[in-house]
């Protein structure tokens, strides 16, 4: 299964609580492709802090996306939580970088992280990332958590891209394999 990370930034490669900044930019175009990424995704794999902000969020709407989000298996890293009250969630035992390693080896099209930064940045940095997904909205926030961190150097190829005419344009890259 592919690990594909799929992050809003800004463009300056703040990631932090995009909901406060990014549906500015967001239009009907967009909206539609986030749908085609989601219809590809067997799974998500999600930190804490973002599994409980979309626990929260997710269980109690309708629609199509909501429908993937609450019908795909969710996989959470926590040292914290105990019990998962979302359907379909699964916490992850043990050492992070070999079960997601696991993860990776079954059948299946796609495993979707989004938020989870600190997560994003150990996977980096085991090369377990497939593929990044960047929406890079077109302001600079100059605070707030970034997604890449130092440590998480490395050289990625150009898959796709793609401008909208709200000036957020999508970055689609792989990692460069050394």
């Amino acid at each position: 299964m592919k690990l594909r990370v799929s992050e809003i930034v800004s463009l300056d490669g703040v990631m932090e609580a995009p909901d406060h900044w990014v549906f500015p930019y967001m239009d009907q175009e967009i909206g539609e492709y986030v749908m085609s990424v989601l219809q590809e995704t067997d799974a998500m794999l999600f930190g804490r802090k973002t599994y409980q902000e979309m626990a929260a969020a997710w269980p109690e709407r309708s629609g199509a996306m909501a429908d993937i989000f609450n019908g795909v298996p969710k996989y959470v890293v926590s040292t914290t939580l105990s019990e998962l009250a979302w359907n379909n969630s699964r916490l992850i035992p043990g050492n992070i970088v070999e079960e997601v390693a696991r993860l990776k080896a079954q059948p299946g099209r796609v495993m979707l992280i989004n938020g989870s930064a600190e997560l994003v940045q150990l996977l980096t940095q085991h090369h377990l990332i497939d593929e990044y997904i960047l929406t890079v909205a077109p302001l600079v926030l100059l605070k707030g958590k970034r997604l890449f961190q130092v440590g998480m150097e490395g050289q990625l190829h150009l898959l796709d891209s793609k401008a909208y005419k709200t000036g957020i344009v999508r970055l689609n890259y792989q990692p460069v394999k050394q």
